[in-house]
């Protein structure tokens, strides 16, 4: 009958046991939502290496977007002002279509940013190619998309640039 005999320290050690039982399985089932929470959200090393590596790929079309840029890859003497205006044209929309992936990766408010520098650029072109004579060489349309740049707040792609910065930053932190 010894063996039956239950005194307060044998209640005191078991429920200290259940004790550390309960938390050991609270942690287990913590740690478990912290991960489906994480996969839920996207948030794990694979999304993140994807997400920067879009903000790589439109800050490298940001930069290649900007009038200077698109200016000293595609000029050639041997055009017309009419010739550079659809190779600048051209080269923008497929550097932009290239990219046209990227923007699940990153905010709506980014990839507008993107089209609109895109946008941007294709309607300043169209303008400053609109006021020259329709013989005019392509070395009239450089420069006079060069002095356009030239002015306050021209280079679009630099706002746009900032702004990728920011957000990769975002994601780093």
């Amino acid at each position: 009958m010894y063996l039956l005999e239950i005194n307060s320290t044998h209640i005191q050690i078991a429920g200290t046991f259940l004790f550390f039982i309960a938390i050991a399985w609270l942690l287990a089932e913590f740690n478990g939502m912290k991960e489906e929470i994480k996969l839920r959200l996207g948030i794990n090393n694979e999304t993140i290496k994807l997400k920067l590596q879009a903000y790589e790929r439109l800050t490298l079309y940001a930069e290649r977007a900007g009038l200077k840029n698109l200016v000293s890859k595609t000029y050639s003497d041997e055009m017309s002002a009419r010739e550079m205006q659809m190779t600048l044209l051209q080269t923008l929309n497929n550097e932009y279509e290239y990219n046209v992936t990227q923007q699940i990766y990153v905010s709506a408010e980014m990839w507008k940013a993107v089209t609109k520098l895109r946008d941007q650029n294709i309607f300043i072109i169209n303008q400053i190619a609109a006021t020259l004579p329709a013989n005019a060489a392509a070395i009239e349309l450089s420069k006079a998309l060069l002095e356009y740049t030239m002015t306050n707040n021209a280079e679009i792609n630099k706002i746009v640039l900032e702004a990728l910065h920011y957000e990769s930053q975002k994601i780093l932190k």
